[in-house]
């Protein structure tokens, strides 16, 4: 299991074809990413947020960081907050990818809010 700091560190490599986490693996390493929940075979976690403009500002951010991991989450946006998952689907489930660009995440949030906490 990697830190959040290691985690943060670190970068996504590409997978070719390396097999999901197990079940215990990803619960293992959620503990390192408290906010983080496993749902529906990805984790995810929401960020709320004051008002509209705060929220496109960090899917702004967030979509930068992605882009430049080339690793893609689902996004789910609405006014006040913003829905992130990841998962991998090349690798059919989660990957260390997963958690790198998660910790990424929270980075950006928390540079702006000053909490890794909703």
């Amino acid at each position: 299991m990697r830190t959040a700091a290691e985690l943060l560190a670190a970068h996504c490599q590409p997978l070719d074809e390396q097999a999901a986490m197990t079940t215990e693996q990803v619960e293992a390493q959620l503990a390192a990413l408290p906010q983080w929940r496993l749902v529906d075979g990805a984790i995810s976690r929401r960020y709320r947020f004051g008002d509209y403009f705060e929220t496109i500002a960090f899917v702004n951010a967030l979509a930068w960081m992605v882009h430049r991991e080339d690793h893609h989450p689902e996004l789910r946006i609405g006014y006040q907050q913003c829905e992130v998952s990841f998962s991998t689907h090349s690798a059919g489930g989660i990957s260390d990818n997963d958690f790198i660009c998660a910790a990424k995440a929270d980075a950006i949030f928390t540079q702006r809010y000053g909490s890794a906490t909703e």
